[in-house]
């Protein structure tokens, strides 16, 4: 038998299941089932899938940032993080590998499975947190940030990608918000934790800055190995659910997008997916929501403390900003699935985000400046999901979806980066250099949100008159979400 014979038999398989995917397309596959299972069954998924990412992804957030409540509890004073650029270096080594390895770790998520990948290198980061907490220079300090990032860069796009292969476009940004906003409040309440530890003083011979890492560190390994017995594979591979019930998931996304069958993700693959401009215009959007955020959690302990609140206070500060942005932002997430929007959300967030920033760069009294975190939080952590939402809800196929996740989290990164850089130590404690940066960062948001927006709507209009050459994402019917 020749190798060209081999081949075609060997893709057969895969083809009759995208022919049978397509089928299953043509009617809504809720109809056939009672109201009450459809919605039992999408409960099960949610409370088996987002609790565990959720939590877990809380720790990556605090492991990632805990360097700033380290550094006002004494790590600055013992390390001596205040000299020349040593914290911004510290802050920025993390984002290298973490940008560079998004896309492999996408590739092996599916080889291992999401149980084996994502227990293992949540549990590895957070062993390499408690070892933070017995480092002795800045240099072992920057050491372990570097590993940090190389073990989570697979942690956010790999659940990105899982979410959003179990939900509907008009599901998943509420879904996306509930896992980034729930951990993200977790995270939000760290300070407080901190100032709790601070209050301990030495114990055992070490500084209470180390005993930030070491219990951090303890309580991510312990959910990193309850991960292993918690998490949930993709639909293909899930095994909590009955067969009727993966049935209906598989078949409500192909309903939806026709994508429910995977394909593997290769290098060749890559290539051609990274000539889609709309996923670079995504990765820049992401990169602007993900800037000023890092800005606010690596330095609004500094900024609250050069308004002149104790470090007492300024740790207590932290939080209530926080608070204010799950709320408004899972409500502005449930109202945006509702609608079926997207663009019009990631504008008025990040006009509400310079507002924030304007008023913390510029307001004279401390309560003005203090009420923009609340507003600038809001507005940034609210679009972190809008803008995934924004890219999956227009994305088709398994494969393109865990490039696009993989690359759009991996320019996160970059802000990341930017945020490290623009908030100079010699500019503290108002940096508004760095605010500066961040406003502009929201004006780049909404300039690539409408043209996107306007190249949806003429490709929209070209499906409905039938004047298109070929269908939006090679898939007969699809529309991009606006």
């Amino acid at each position: 038998m020749s190798s060209s014979s081999r081949a075609s038999i060997e893709k057969q398989p895969s083809l009759e299941k995208v022919e049978e995917a397509k089928l299953n397309a043509l009617s809504n596959p809720e109809d056939a089932y009672d109201p009450k299972f459809v919605k039992r069954t999408i409960r099960k998924v949610d409370f088996r899938l987002l609790p565990i990412l959720g939590a877990l992804y809380a720790f990556s957030l605090i492991d990632r940032t805990n360097i700033s409540l380290a550094r006002v509890v004494g790590a600055q004073q013992e390390l001596g993080l205040d000299i020349g650029a040593r914290y911004s270096i510290i802050a920025l080594v993390f984002f290298i590998p973490y940008i560079l390895l998004e896309l492999p770790s996408n590739i092996l998520l599916r080889k291992f499975g999401c149980r084996v990948w994502l227990g293992t290198i949540s549990t590895i980061w957070g062993a390499t947190m408690l070892a933070m907490g017995f480092v002795h220079s800045w240099q072992a300090l920057a050491g372990c940030r570097v590993i940090l990032g190389v073990l989570e860069a697979g942690f956010f796009p790999g659940c990105v990608y899982l979410i959003t292969c179990w939900y509907t476009r008009n599901e998943v940004q509420t879904r996306l918000a509930t896992f980034y906003l729930l951990s993200d409040l977790v995270g939000g309440f760290s300070p407080i934790f901190a100032y709790g530890v601070s209050t301990i003083g030495v114990a055992f011979g070490l500084q209470a800055w180390r005993w930030i890492f070491i219990i951090c560190g303890i309580l991510t390994c312990f959910f990193g190995l309850l991960s292993y017995f918690l998490i949930v594979d993709f639909p293909d591979k899930a095994k909590f659910l009955t067969a009727e019930q993966t049935k209906l998931i598989r078949d409500r996304v192909d309903y939806d997008r026709g994508d429910s069958v995977p394909d593997k993700l290769t290098w060749a693959k890559a290539g051609s997916y990274a000539l889609d401009l709309k996923i670079w215009a995504f990765a820049l959007m992401f990169m602007t929501s993900t800037l000023p955020s890092y800005a606010f959690s690596f330095f609004l302990p500094t900024l609250l403390t050069g308004m002149g609140y104790s470090v007492k206070d300024s740790q207590i500060l932290m939080s209530p900003p926080y608070a204010f942005a799950v709320v408004t932002g899972l409500a502005l997430a449930v109202l945006a699935d509702k609608l079926n929007k997207r663009g019009p959300f990631i504008i008025f967030q990040a006009l509400v985000t310079i507002a924030g920033l304007s008023m913390i760069a510029f307001a004279e009294g401390n309560a003005t400046r203090y009420a923009g975190s609340f507003l600038g939080l809001f507005g940034c952590q609210s679009n972190i999901p809008s803008v995934l939402a924004y890219q999956s809800n227009n994305i088709v196929g398994q494969s393109k979806r865990a490039f696009a996740s993989a690359l759009v989290v991996g320019f996160g990164g970059v802000g990341g980066i930017i945020a490290s850089v623009a908030f100079r130590e010699q500019d503290a404690p108002k940096y508004i250099p760095g605010l500066w940066v961040s406003i502009g960062s929201q004006i780049l948001m909404i300039a690539c949100c409408l043209l996107c927006t306007a190249w949806f709507m003429y490709r929209n209009n070209q499906v409905r008159r039938g004047t298109s050459s070929k269908p939006i994402e090679g898939t007969e019917g699809f529309l991009f979400t606006l």
